[in-house]
């Protein structure tokens, strides 16, 4: 095979039905990306949190006894072609989450905020947030917030939740598909009007600023700081508008008509995902697998809808029904590691370079419990094929967890929300 003396154009496109599509992200085509590329010396660290809201059925989870010889259980065996690649931990949680209702947990799970939903509640930020604002403008998506049910796990640092995108047609057009001249236009026409707005604010807040109390303006501070990371944002948004989105060899897909088709919905967000991955469209991103008052289409043997079954009440029938279709989202993840672990980076693969967080914000959702969750840990360059029982009621924070993982992505800090460590035990880098 002839050897390419030139690199290949981000332009290249694949033509076929539907919209224009292109090559995926080829070591032909590194010396004409950005500098958010991977490079041969310059392993790029990224960062996946996927939160089951409808919790995992713990007896079906954890194996019995910890270690690396671990049986495998049910669970775990829809994974287990990829046991190399992961740890499973029990014994974590944030403390103090009894909030305003028994899913309240949710707004805390990558924050580990306190109390949550109850009079006073602040939330504070999210671990993606945090990893997306130290790499700032280097991928043309700081972050992406995605959701099966409109929910969000992504938080600002003034605790304002940010909207999710549920819509992988949506997303892909965000990705990967051109905007004509005029949308184009349009788009920095906007993004001007959005900066002259800020200039307008940012001046009227400083006249304000000097007739202000020693507290108020501490409040202003804050709010200089978020327009600041605004106009950051709307800079970096400009620099990427006019560049040439990359080009991936997938026809664009086209939303899952049955909203009560779980599986098919996270199998074709899974797919939107590998592919922002892979063309290195962003680094940080977080996924709702969310939950429903609605039977599951297509999962044979379901006949309930499917939070009633997470309230089984040890139900034997119920819990039997929800295994289906925990295996099934088991089985779903499965494939999505299947699908990173699959792209070549220079030696290294995908997941390698990926670290992925898989679990739920509640440990037993039948009885609304946030204790004891069910974590998963795959990828990242970690040393895996363990499962690490910390203690199952003196629980860890699972936001020691969150440092190890914050300074995975050269943020340096040896603290995050509740966290009492730099990391947990059982977690070891290659």
């Amino acid at each position: 095979m002839p050897i390419r003396n030139q690199p290949l154009s981000r332009r290249h496109f694949l033509k076929g039905t539907g919209a224009s599509v292109a090559l995926p992200l080829l070591g032909a085509m590194t010396p004409t990306f950005g500098a958010g590329v991977a490079r041969a010396s310059q392993p790029v660290s990224r960062f996946v949190a996927i939160c089951g809201g409808l919790g995992f059925h713990a007896p079906f989870l954890f194996p019995d006894q910890p270690g690396r010889e671990y049986e495998l259980t049910q669970y775990l065996g829809r994974i287990a072609e990829h046991r190399d690649q992961f740890t499973v931990f029990s014994g974590l949680s944030h403390p103090e989450q009894n909030g305003n209702n028994g899913h309240a947990s949710a707004l805390t799970w990558l924050t580990s905020a306190q109390r949550p939903g109850l009079p006073g509640f602040r939330n504070t930020i999210s671990l993606d947030q945090l990893m997306a604002h130290h790499l700032g403008g280097v991928t043309r998506l700081p972050y992406l917030c995605l959701a099966n049910d409109g929910g969000s796990l992504s938080w600002t640092s003034n605790g304002i939740n940010i909207p999710s995108q549920s819509s992988p047609a949506k997303l892909f057009k965000t990705l990967f598909v051109d905007g004509s001249e005029k949308e184009v236009a349009d788009q920095m026409r906007d993004l001007r009007r959005g900066r002259s707005i800020l200039d307008a604010v940012q001046d009227d807040a400083r006249r304000l600023d000097k007739s202000l109390g020693q507290a108020d303006q501490h409040k202003l501070d804050e709010y200089f700081t978020a327009i600041r990371d605004l106009e950051q944002r709307i800079g970096q948004s400009e620099a990427w508008t006019r560049r040439p989105k990359p080009v991936v060899d997938y026809e664009q897909p086209q939303d899952v008509a049955d909203r009560n088709d779980i599986i098919a919905r996270q199998r074709l967000m899974y797919d939107m995902m590998v592919l922002a991955l892979q063309t290195d469209s962003t680094r940080v991103m977080t996924l709702s697998l969310g939950g429903m008052n609605a039977v599951p289409s297509n999962i044979p043997g379901v006949k309930t809808d499917w939070h009633n079954l997470s309230h089984h009440g040890k139900d034997d029938e119920k819990i039997a029904e929800l295994r289906l279709i925990e295996e099934a989202e088991f089985d779903a993840f499965n494939r999505f590691l299947g699908q990173l672990r699959a792209v070549d980076e220079n030696g290294r693969t995908l997941l390698d370079n990926t670290a992925v967080l898989f679990g739920s914000n509640l440990g037993n959702a039948s009885a609304h419990d946030w204790r004891n969750l069910p974590i998963i840990l795959a990828g990242g360059g970690y040393r895996h094929g363990n499962y690490v029982a910390h203690d199952a009621k003196d629980n860890t924070p699972l936001a020691n967890l969150f440092v190890s993982l914050a300074q995975r992505m050269e943020i340096e800090t040896d603290r995050f929300g509740s966290s009492t460590a730099e990391s947990v035990r059982g977690l070891e880098t290659v």
